[in-house]
């Protein structure tokens, strides 16, 4: 039986679902009207499904620019990974929407995305179809039927996502998880009008212009548009099929939660003391971090390629310049890197708690209480052997913390009833690892 919880919250959506059900009937009954009322033929239809996947795609940015959660993104990720961990955004005014910096650090790469896949269909579609144009009547026509789909897609964004909050259950990269299905609907359904069409009209070496959209009859325009509705049918009841993913024994991946937005406690029982990496280990971590990142050398090739044609040449002091650049972008961005996740870090050492602390922005990053870990090491590599430093590793239930290029480990083990494995070793007088 299901829960109480799970049951209101499908209300809740069923509910929610009124703006998004308006939205399908006219995205749906305008190229059914189009079809049966106003003879359109495959490139007319074509054109207004093209327009629709652009009008999805860009509300999907907007929905993702403004979501709720956090975005998830590895924390391994160069630059991306220490910043995603940083919990900030700008607030807008009178509004409780917040442009959060995760969602920042996925759209630039999402939306370019989306244009070229909107190019793309658009050129494989209406670039084909529609090679000759629009008949005027048809033009109006279906103008007014964009205009229609974009007013619709506005309302649901606006009365929904935002009015009635559903923000707030969205990260950047579940806002714009639709717009693919919608996308692959589109793109598949135009695909076969294509090969139908052209099937139908060219022969051996003809030209594209030969191609006549008003080969396809009504029954096939019909099917085309029945197609594209279920898969919007399917979306528009996706939520009932993610309740199913997560209460059955299955795992479709249809169910998944964004991260949550509950803030770090950053309390310490006192004393607190305050612990940070040394000068000498910041200098020394910004200059080793791209050997731990190879993919950083390969954006040196590029100049350092320029710079052999110049020296091939005879220009020396361009090729010296671009080989600067070459060593410089890689040291440059390992050592922003290295900043972000450990450089500008202060770590609060209490009794009951060590906090992860962020000096750029001001926020906590993360919070380890001592029952939390289920491993503590000490690590001292070749590199902490000539700096005098130490390294913490923390192994907790799914995740790992590391603490770098610490003086003096002892406050943060302090934390912990667990002895660390390899500072035992060094208490005896022997080299821990």
């Amino acid at each position: 039986m299901p829960s109480t919880d799970r049951a209101h919250r499908l209300g809740a959506l069923a509910r929610g679902r009124r703006p998004r059900a308006i939205a399908f009937l006219v995205s749906n009954l305008l190229p059914l009207v189009g079809v049966l009322a106003l003879d359109w033929n495959a490139a007319a239809l074509m054109t207004l499904y093209w327009f629709e996947l652009g009008i999805a795609s860009f509300w999907a940015v907007v929905r993702g620019l403004f979501a709720g959660r956090p975005s998830e993104i590895e924390s391994d990720a160069l630059i991306a990974g220490p910043l995603a961990q940083r919990r900030v955004g700008l607030s807008i005014p009178r509004t409780g929407l917040r442009i959060r910096l995760s969602s920042l650090l996925v759209l630039p790469v999402v939306a370019p995305i989306l244009a070229v896949v909107w190019l793309f269909v658009g050129a494989l579609t209406v670039g084909v179809v529609a090679d000759g144009g629009l008949a005027p009547e048809a033009l109006d026509t279906v103008t007014l039927a964009v205009l229609a789909v974009f007013a619709g897609e506005a309302g649901t964004t606006l009365t929904d996502y935002f009015g009635r909050g559903e923000y707030r259950d969205h990260s950047a990269q579940t806002a714009i998880r639709g717009v693919f299905a919608r996308g692959a609907a589109i793109f598949l359904g135009a695909l076969f009008t294509v090969t139908i069409v052209g099937a139908a009209t060219m022969e051996g070496d003809a030209p594209i212009s030969a191609l006549d959209p008003n080969a396809v009859g009504l029954p096939l325009l019909l099917g085309i548009v029945a197609v594209k509705a279920a898969f919007d049918l399917a979306g528009l009841y996706g939520d009932r099929l993610a309740a199913f993913d997560e209460s059955s024994a299955l795992d479709l991946g249809l169910s998944y939660d964004p991260p949550a937005t509950e803030p770090v406690d950053a309390s310490v029982a006192e004393p607190a003391q305050t612990v940070r990496q040394s000068v000498r280990a910041r200098l020394a971590g910004a200059v080793t971090t791209p050997i731990g990142h190879p993919g950083l050398w390969y954006l040196a090739a590029v100049p350092a390629l320029v710079a052999a044609l110049f020296a091939i040449g005879g220009d020396w002091a361009t090729a010296a310049a671009l080989l600067a650049v070459a060593v410089a972008v890689p040291l440059g961005l390992g050592a922003l890197d290295h900043e972000l996740r450990y450089g500008l870090v202060a770590y609060r050492v209490g009794d009951d708690a060590l906090v992860a602390y962020d000096r750029l922005f001001g926020v906590p990053l993360w919070r380890v209480e001592p029952w939390d870990e289920t491993d503590l090491r000490v690590r001292r590599g070749r590199l902490d052997r000539r700096l005098g430093t130490a390294t913490v590793v923390i192994e907790l239930r799914d995740d790992e913390r590391r603490i770098p290029g610490l003086a003096d480990p002892e406050p943060v083990l302090s934390v912990f009833d667990r002895r660390a494995e390899g500072w035992e070793r060094r208490e005896r007088g022997e080299r821990p690892e």
